[in-house]
């Protein structure tokens, strides 16, 4: 396959510490020249961001935040089985309970 062009993302080291992205990192990605045309499409002047990098770092926003929302979405799954369980199904547990079954289960 052969690969059209490498894009460079990241500004420069910013030193605000109230900045969430206090310091950032420039990353070279290699894309096919079909994802080139096709990220090509969605900058300038006829698309939704001003340049490639603004686009970039979106898409992994955007990823970031499905990731986060998987895992939410399986805890809460988790919880609700745990709520639907019948009162008798619970049973009393102490803390050292709750730390040793945990060790169990990850071999410490």
């Amino acid at each position: 396959m052969q690969l059209a062009c490498v894009f460079i993302f990241g500004d420069r080291e910013h030193t605000k510490v109230e900045d969430n992205m206090s310091q950032t990192k420039t990353m070279g990605v290699r894309i096919s020249s079909a994802l080139s045309e096709f990220a090509a499409a969605n900058v300038g002047d006829n698309g939704t961001y001003e340049n490639t990098s603004e686009y970039v770092r979106d898409l992994i926003r955007h990823d970031k935040e499905r990731t986060e929302q998987e895992a939410f979405d399986r805890l809460k799954a988790e919880l609700m089985l745990a709520f639907a369980a019948p009162e008798e199904s619970y049973r009393p547990s102490s803390a050292a309970d709750v730390i040793g079954r945990f060790r169990d289960d990850r071999g410490v």
